[in-house]
C-alpha cells in the first residue's frame, strides 16, 4: 500500500523544505538582519531532492 495515493504527490512533501527556505529568507530580510544566502540555497535544493527521492521511493514500492 502506497504512503501517497500518487507519487506526484510527493512534490507536496519537497515544498515544504522550500517553503521553510522562504522563511528563513524573508525573516531576517524583512527585518533587515544578515540573510545566510546559503542556508536558504541548500534548503531550497534540498527541497528539490527529496521531492524526487520520495518519488522514487513510492513510485518504485509495490501498490499491495
Amino acid at each position: 500500500m502506497h504512503p501517497l495515493k500518487h507519487p506526484r504527490n510527493a512534490v507536496f512533501i519537497g515544498l515544504v523544505f522550500v517553503v521553510i527556505a522562504v522563511i528563513y529568507w524573508a525573516l531576517p530580510y524583512f527585518s533587515h538582519a544578515h540573510v545566510d544566502y546559503a542556508g536558504v540555497t541548500m534548503l531550497g535544493v534540498l527541497g528539490i531532492a527529496m521531492s524526487i527521492m520520495f518519488y522514487v521511493l513510492i513510485a518504485g514500492s509495490p501498490s499491495e
